[in-house]
C-alpha cells in the first residue's frame, strides 16, 4: 500500500538563489556558451568558403562584411570563444588524467583559461594584422 504522505515529507532541491556561483561553475557555463557559439562560428566560416568559390564579386561582398567594424568584434569573439573552449577542452583532460581536482588546482585552472584566452586571442589578431 503506498503512501501519499512521504513525498510531502522529501526534502526538496536548494533553489538557485541558495547557490554561491564560483568560478568553476562560470567557466562549465561558459564552456557550453562557447560551443554552441562555434556552430554560429562555423556557419561564418562555411559562408566565406562558399563566397570564394562563387566568385570575386561575391567574395568581395563577404569580405565587406566580415572586415565592417561589427564584422570583426564577430570574428574577434568567434576566435575568443574558439581559443577558450579549446582551453577548457584542455582543462578537461587534466582532470581526465586525474589531476588538478584539489581547490587550489581547480581555482588556477580556471583563471589560467580565462587569462590564456584573452592572451592568445589577443596574440592571434596582433600577429594577424602584423603579417597581413
Amino acid at each position: 500500500m503506498s503512501n501519499a504522505d512521504l513525498r510531502g515529507n522529501r526534502p526538496l532541491s536548494p533553489h538557485l538563489q541558495i547557490y554561491k556561483l564560483i568560478l568553476t561553475m562560470v567557466m562549465s557555463i561558459l564552456h557550453r556558451i562557447t560551443g554552441a557559439a562555434l556552430y554560429f562560428g562555423t556557419v561564418l566560416l562555411a559562408w566565406w568558403l562558399i563566397a570564394a568559390a562563387a566568385g570575386p564579386s561575391y567574395f568581395d561582398f563577404v569580405n565587406g562584411i566580415y572586415g565592417s567594424i561589427i564584422g570583426r568584434l564577430i570574428l574577434f569573439g568567434f576566435t575568443w570563444a574558439l581559443v577558450h573552449h579549446m582551453l577548457g577542452g584542455l582543462r578537461h583532460f587534466i582532470w581526465d588524467m586525474g589531476a588538478g581536482f584539489g581547490k587550489e588546482a581547480r581555482e588556477w585552472l580556471a583563471k589560467a583559461t580565462i587569462i590564456g584566452s584573452v592572451a592568445v586571442t589577443l596574440i592571434l589578431w596582433i600577429i594577424g594584422y602584423a603579417i597581413r
